[in-house]
């Protein structure tokens, strides 16, 4: 008898979930009905200003660097990197494993995401930022907002420990960080099954530095 009780009150929960969603929908229906061509006409306005202004955004992301992953040559370079993004991943690396793994996903999500800028620069060469920043571990990503550092990535540890980590769980800790975004301005959604796969595999067959 107990058990009958709750399954009731379970099915009465669902239908009146089910009744909300229906309402909402039909709501949502009927305002679209009631649209006229000048409603119309102002939501396609807006929308091909949104498309444009996407559209310059992207062409001045890409003029100034967005898109690709390369890196910076100089400390003094590093501060102008900063100034003209609003969004920056910047990785401090040295000749070895660890950090050439790193460069195989900073490369894949560099053409992934436009709205951010993807850089390394070798941290044995630029004293200043790295004593600056408190660089010690590397791989180090930094990973900046509006010019200043927000968070980091330090070496493989929250990406699982190891070097066979995913590009989809380094693209899902930037984006914790909100330096990436996986939709709005992202330029793209990668498929899942493109960014599960570990970059080890093909690392070995190709080790050297990306540019």
């Amino acid at each position: 008898m107990e058990n009958s009780k709750v399954q009731e009150i379970l099915e009465n929960q669902v239908l009146t979930v089910a009744k909300a969603v229906e309402d909402k929908l039909d709501e949502e229906i009927a305002a679209l009905d009631r649209l006229d061509s000048d409603d119309l006409e102002v939501l396609r306005e807006r929308r091909l200003k949104q498309m444009k202004k996407m559209a310059e955004k992207r062409s001045r992301w890409i003029s100034i660097g967005h898109g690709e992953y390369y890196e910076i040559p100089s400390e003094k370079e590093f501060f102008n990197v900063v100034k003209a993004s609003e969004r920056v991943v910047c990785h401090f690396y040295r000749e070895n494993w660890p950090c050439k793994v790193m460069d195989k996903h900073m490369s894949i999500l560099a053409k992934q995401h436009l709205e951010t800028r993807f850089v390394k620069i070798n941290a044995e060469k630029s004293p200043y930022l790295a004593e600056k920043l408190r660089i010690i571990v590397l791989p180090t990503l930094a990973l900046i907002k509006n010019a200043k550092v927000d968070d980091y990535v330090v070496g493989f540890d929250e990406l699982g420990g190891k070097d066979d980590f995913s590009t989809e769980e380094l693209e899902e800790r930037l984006a914790k960080a909100q330096v990436i975004f996986f939709d709005g301005e992202s330029s793209s959604n990668p498929s899942k099954a493109q960014t599960k796969k570990s970059v080890r595999q093909s690392s070995n067959a190709d080790s050297s530095d990306s540019e």
